[in-house]
């Protein structure tokens, strides 16, 4: 049986976004931006290998790197209002959009979402 390859651990944010790709570090930069923008009140974090917000204790978005796109993903995405149809997945609560270059991100319609997963209006 092979091994499980062990998930990398990163001590903050910026130590995660430093292992990225050139072209996935240009789509999380402004993924950083637009929350910063939209919901200054969450945390960066690192969960599961992973770029997360949180709000306390509670796990609102992450940015994923997949082979050739980023997720920009809410935890608790299958209970948000979606009108621009952006969401993809199929788990019981995590939900994703696939971003392949920063001109991808629709800001307005991610705010949207964003401003949903972390209890604001």
């Amino acid at each position: 049986m092979a091994a499980m390859k062990r998930m990398k651990a990163f001590a903050t944010f910026d130590a995660y976004f430093a292992e990225q790709t050139p072209r996935d570090q240009a789509v999380i930069r402004e993924l950083r931006k637009l929350v910063k923008r939209v919901a200054p009140g969450l945390q960066e974090t690192v969960k599961w290998g992973n770029g997360c917000w949180v709000k306390g204790k509670e796990n609102v978005a992450y940015v994923y790197s997949d082979t050739g796109y980023v997720q920009f993903g809410f935890f608790g995405g299958s209970a948000l209002k979606d009108p621009n149809t952006l969401l993809e997945g199929a788990g019981k609560y995590v939900r994703h959009v696939k971003v392949c270059s920063p001109s991808d991100i629709d800001a307005p319609a991610f705010a949207t979402l964003l401003r949903q997963a972390a209890g604001l209006r």
